[in-house]
């Protein structure tokens, strides 16, 4: 069974139920965390009462700096929402680490930003190096990835369309929602993936909700791919993509042929201000909650809820 590990300011923790168990160890990031599993099975084994997770504020498990990759269109629900047909090549792209934040922190909506759009996604924790060029298998993806969490890929969407600008659009502070949960893998708990359940919600309405048997890149082959040209290093993660269900969608295809004819400018002007009528944007004194687990609890990522503040906005 999968063991969760949290991060506080005071240091790791294991959680066992509702409570939690401190891990002594002098590990600082994800990896040297990774790197020091003696302490991690020492605390899982204790008989010490722990502390109840309630009582902890949970930072991001994953550390930075590291490097935060993405794959873009992942799911068949959220290819169909984009309007794309046929075969979906894999493709990737980066994020800023600085974007990662905690499970709990507000998601701040710069002042610039008028369409802000919400992503779940499960990340990949690496475990190991992954060379250029390792080609992994299904039954070696527990010799790369030592665990997995839940994840939020904020996106500015006015941002991204314009300036066809992923990086920028995804890397602002706050738009990596990482967390609570680390949740480190057993070699039989990754044939449980597909079970994995992705759920997000915005002020109580179910927005997302697929399993990972909706996607489509796996990530032994996602890893793979993403080797042929970039190394990862225990402490990077995956974003592996998400489901449909975002604010954002295609125009119908009629809709999208006149467009094409139209200047740049005169476009998106159009196209915005169709999306201004559309409710499923963020705004400010919205509350984020997201879940990944899979329907046994086996693997269970905990839960996220990350308030939406505008950029000139006290936080709290």
């Amino acid at each position: 069974m999968s063991t969760n590990v949290l991060r506080t300011a005071d240091g790791w923790w294991v959680v066992r139920g509702r409570r939690a168990v401190p891990v002594a160890t002098k590990a600082v990031t994800t990896a040297e965390l990774l790197a020091d599993r003696a302490a991690i099975r020492e605390a899982s084994a204790s008989g010490e009462a722990g502390t109840a997770v309630t009582d902890l504020a949970p930072l991001s498990p994953v550390t930075t700096p590291c490097r935060v990759v993405a794959q873009m269109v992942n799911y068949r629900s959220h290819a169909r929402d984009s309007g794309f047909t046929g075969d979906i090549p894999a493709t990737f792209f980066r994020k800023a680490s600085g974007s990662i934040s905690g499970p709990q922190d507000t998601v701040v909506r710069p002042s610039h930003v008028e369409f802000l759009d919400y992503e779940i996604e499960l990340g990949l924790v690496m475990g190991a190096p992954l060379p250029v060029g390792t080609a992994v298998e299904e039954r070696d993806l527990s010799s790369y990835v030592a665990g997995l969490v839940l994840t939020n890929d904020v996106s500015a969407r006015d941002v991204q369309l314009t300036k066809t600008q992923f990086y920028e659009s995804k890397s602002y502070p706050t738009f990596t929602p990482t967390g609570p949960y680390l949740a480190l893998l057993e070699e039989e708990d990754f044939a449980r993936l597909l079970d994995l359940r992705l759920r997000l919600s915005v002020n109580g309405d179910l927005r997302q909700d697929r399993t990972l048997a909706d996607m489509i890149v796996r990530p032994a082959q996602a890893l793979t791919l993403l080797a042929r040209f970039q190394t990862l290093d225990p402490g990077d993660v995956l974003l592996t993509g998400t489901p449909g269900g975002t604010a954002l969608k295609a125009p119908p295809k009629p809709v999208e042929k006149i467009a094409a004819l139209l200047p740049p400018a005169v476009k998106w002007k159009a196209f915005f201000k169709s999306q201004a009528k559309n409710p499923h944007y963020l705004n400010p004194g919205d509350v984020i909650t997201a879940t990944i687990a899979t329907p046994d609890g086996r693997i269970d990522l905990g839960e996220q809820r990350t308030p939406v503040a505008g950029a000139n906005q006290d936080p709290r």
